[in-house]
């Protein structure tokens, strides 16, 4: 009995040991998140993780979140996207511009119709540049860094031409609600319990369809701890947040946008395909995949991205500025890497990603709180980036 149970016991030691080594570079990310938030959090005398400062914490990292989902195939297929700043704050402006000077002389007293095709406008304009970029980049063959760096200085261009070196305002009661609402408590626990029977219907049905295709599962506890742990996250951060006013409108879109990029990054063909080219151009090439189509799309969507989150920039901020976006490439790009993402290709998550741009916005607030200077800020960050990149290229390299 000793004997099986020792067994046992190991076992179950072997299988959590593997699963450290094979996913260590995402739980050495968590893990380092968390140190962020415990030192701040003792620097601040609690301050850093009150409800408040918490619930403004997911707050401020949406626009870099869109930016940063969007940019994880781009930099999966070996490509790199340096105008996604600046097109955020172009589409900030351009939602902006409409508010505030066309719809006011053309539809009067029609704030929610209005906003609704702002924000569509919003939209269509960001995903049609992220075409354009793209076309040039896929079929034209012009390398992404040189059309993205063109990018960014013509929309920093478009910002100037559009906002005539003025602020815009865009603090209209109906486009305000996108980025500064909230929802109710109530709704926030429906959402959450909606979403723990969510994870674990989709763990059940994992673990049915690979029996059913002969695959290999995981050991059941290993499964049922992730799903628990997740499921825990969840209602914890619903818990927090409604001690301050909800759940944000916002982090709930990116919520949504997250499970959808997931979905399409590890479920489609489009997905596959954009791994495929990143690990090996040739190979996929050979396998028949149409590199050229797969990357016009990863644009495109990097684009609509862009458009989403200069929605919520607009939003949020109140304005459309002349220094719109600005410096959000930067952190987009910043946040993939943090989360993952190697800048040799072929390797990425939505997940880190998103863990990423935590960490930057993290980092960011609790630097502002202790009244550091931007120039420290701007050290300590490019830093961590460096430090990301070291570490991306040391675990390849163990591999």
């Amino acid at each position: 009995m000793n004997k099986d149970s020792n067994a046992s016991v190991k076992g179950v030691a072997s299988n959590l040991a593997e699963q450290l080594r094979a996913n260590i570079q995402t739980y050495a990310i968590v893990v380092a998140m968390i140190a962020i938030w415990v030192f701040f959090s003792a620097m601040t005398e609690g301050r850093y993780v009150k409800p408040q400062n918490f619930s403004n914490l997911f707050r401020q990292m949406t626009v870099t979140s869109f930016l940063a989902i969007g940019m994880v195939p781009v930099i999966v297929t070996g490509n790199i996207d340096l105008s996604v700043g600046k097109l955020a704050g172009f589409v900030s402006v351009v939602v902006a511009y409409f508010q505030a000077r066309i719809w006011t002389q053309v539809l009067p007293d029609q704030g929610l119709l209005t906003t609704v095709i702002s924000v569509l406008i919003g939209l269509t304009t960001g995903t049609l540049i992220g075409m354009l970029q793209g076309y040039v980049i896929a079929y034209l063959r012009v390398p992404s860094f040189i059309v993205t760096l063109g990018g960014m200085w013509i929309l920093n261009g478009a910002i100037l031409l559009v906002t005539e070196g003025k602020t815009i305002p865009a603090n209209q009661p109906a486009l305000s609600v996108i980025a500064q609402g909230y929802l109710p408590n109530y709704v926030g626990w429906i959402i959450a319990t909606i979403v723990v029977v969510l994870l674990f219907y989709n763990m059940f049905g994992s673990r049915r369809k690979k029996h059913q295709y002969g695959f290999e599962l995981a050991p059941f506890y290993l499964d049922l701890l992730k799903t628990v742990i997740f499921a825990g996250l969840v209602a914890g951060y619903v818990y927090v947040v409604n001690l301050y006013n909800g759940i944000q409108i916002p982090v709930l879109l990116l919520a949504i946008a997250v499970v959808a990029m997931s979905y399409i990054s590890n479920n489609t063909r489009f997905g596959r395909y954009a791994y495929a080219i990143g690990g090996n151009r040739e190979a996929a090439r050979l396998s028949g995949v149409n590199i050229r189509n797969n990357i016009f799309w990863v644009f495109t969507l990097m684009g609509f991205l862009c458009g989403v989150g200069g929605v919520a920039l607009a939003s949020y901020v109140g304005y459309g500025t002349i220094a719109a976006g600005a410096g959000y490439e930067l952190d987009a790009i910043g946040s993939c890497i943090l989360g993952g993402t190697s800048t040799l290709g072929g390797e990425g998550t939505i997940f880190g990603a998103i863990i990423g741009s935590l960490i930057m916005t993290s980092l960011t607030t609790g630097l502002q709180i202790l009244n550091i200077q931007a120039a420290w800020q701007y050290l300590v960050k490019g830093i961590v980036l460096v430090l990301a990149v070291f570490a991306d290229v040391y675990f390849k390299k163990r591999r």
